[in-house]
Order: C-alpha cells, then sequence, then structure tokens
C-alpha cells in the first residue's frame, strides 16, 4: 500500500486521489492559521520555490483539532495562507488529525512514521508536552499528531520516510528533501 492510493478532498469540495501526485516528493502537513508554529507556512513556501521544478509537492491540510486554531472554513485558511505567506502549494478541505473522524491518509501516515517521542532539551517541544498534559492527555500517548505542522516526507514511489513534529522548521530538513529528488 502506498499513499497513492487514499483520496482527499479539494477545497471545492471534490474527492481527488493522491495518484496524482505519483513520481513527486511529498510533504503532507497538518496545518492552522491561528498556530504559534504559522510562521513555518514561510519556511514551506520556501521551500516549495525552491524545488517546484523538480518533482516536489506539499499539500497543506487545514486542521481544527488543536486549540481550535482553524476556526474557519477550508476556503478562509488557504485564502489566509495565499494573503499572509503567499502560499502557492495546494491547500485541501479541512480534516481531522486524531480521533473517531480521523482522515484515513492521517491514519496511515502515522502508522508509517511513529511518533518518536519529545526532545526534551528542544523548549517548544517541552512546552507542547505540558501543554498536551492539561489539554489533550489523550494524545500524548501512542502516534497520534500532537500538534499543527507535523510534517510527513514521501518519497517518489509513495513511501513515508520521515516525520517531522511540529516544532522542526522545515529549512532544516532541505537536504533530506534534496536526496530523495
Amino acid at each position: 500500500m502506498s499513499i497513492y492510493q487514499f483520496k482527499v478532498t479539494t477545497l471545492k469540495g471534490e474527492q481527488v486521489t493522491l495518484e496524482q501526485f505519483k513520481d513527486k516528493v511529498l510533504l503532507i502537513v497538518n496545518t492552522a492559521s491561528k498556530c504559534r508554529f504559522t510562521y513555518q507556512f514561510e519556511q514551506l513556501q520556501q521551500l516549495y520555490l525552491t524545488f517546484d521544478k523538480q518533482d516536489f509537492e506539499i499539500l497543506g491540510f487545514p486542521c481544527n483539532q488543536f486549540a481550535e486554531q482553524e476556526p474557519g472554513t477550508s476556503d478562509e485558511a488557504a485564502q489566509f495562507c495565499r494573503a499572509n505567506y503567499g502560499v502557492s502549494f495546494p491547500m485541501f478541505a479541512k480534516i481531522n488529525v486524531n480521533g473517531v473522524n480521523e482522515d484515513p491518509l492521517f491514519r496511515y501516515l502515522k502508522q508509517k512514521a511513529p511518533f518518536r517521542g519529545f526532545d526534551e532539551t528542544n523548549i517548544e517541544e517541552k512546552l507542547l508536552k505540558m501543554r498536551l498534559a492539561n489539554e489533550y492527555p489523550e494524545w500524548l500517548v501512542g502516534d497520534s499528531i500532537k500538534w499543527n505542522f507535523t510534517k510527513f516526507l514521501i518519497d517518489k514511489e509513495g513511501t513515508v520516510v520521515n516525520r517531522f513534529e511540529p516544532s522542526v522548521e522545515p529549512t532544516t530538513f532541505e537536504d533530506e528533501i534534496r536526496q530523495l529528488l
């Protein structure tokens, strides 16, 4: 099984398969426009522009599961990204990444790239872990998505090769993307 078998919903409400991204390196990200990590849109767009001519795509999936940091519609989320960060990579309809209504794509991504733990030497991860313990203790266990801007790197064959937690800035794994191209 690969990610190409999954269907996702576009901003226009159409179901499409990820087959259209076959033979490309993908970065799949759950996003939110009112998150402390929202500044990462700028870095994501920078990566997108750096590699857009080299079979690379970023797929953004707005999510409102974390402190309701994406309260608007899918289209409002995408407009925010375009207006404030110049985002030109594909954005899709809002989804759930955890829980009983989690999107099957994200269930698959979590199975293929499990959570490796918090780096408690990183203050952002330490603070995130504390917040989860207070507000969402059920997401501390297992491979759940811990917060907005969890990123999954997919190779050209549709294989999940890495998971980057929210505090990992996109520009820090540019070389890993380059190696997959």
